[in-house]
């Protein structure tokens, strides 16, 4: 068994995952838009979200996650009660993705060495999403 985190973007995914893919490398594997969905589906959707992400399943680094527009409502509430956490490779390219997550974002806590570990900061990206960057056990 295993989990995988599942993220709605709020109408925003497209964005996030070309921003994904160019900061972090992620890999998008599969993608379907809502007006892929069986006829009987479509009828059951919010008008205007067509052409948005129904599902999508990336791949950053050695883990698949799965994202989606959702329901596109404007007065849904911010994403809370979560973080990914990133485990780089090493030191440079720790900070390099969390600057990157960073970009338009906002640090809750700067990059930095800390008793744990040798690099960690957190941070939410543009997109609302919680994100802990750390270097491995050393």
């Amino acid at each position: 068994m295993y989990v995988q985190p599942y993220v709605f973007f709020n109408g925003r995914c497209e964005e996030a995952l070309k921003y994904y893919s160019e900061k972090l490398g992620a890999e998008v594997l599969l993608l379907m838009r809502y007006k892929e969905a069986p006829p009987e589906a479509q009828g059951q959707m919010r008008p205007g979200i067509e052409d948005k992400i129904m599902h999508a399943t990336i791949k950053i680094g050695s883990t698949n996650w799965m994202a989606s527009d959702g329901h596109c409502d404007p007065d849904a509430a911010p994403m809370n009660g979560f973080s990914l956490s990133l485990t780089a490779d090493d030191a440079a390219s720790g900070e390099k993705y969390f600057n990157a997550l960073a970009d338009g974002g906002t640090v809750t806590m700067p990059w930095q060495a800390t008793f744990w570990s040798k690099g960690f900061g957190m941070l939410v990206d543009r997109f609302g999403l919680a994100w802990m960057v750390t270097l491995p056990d050393a």
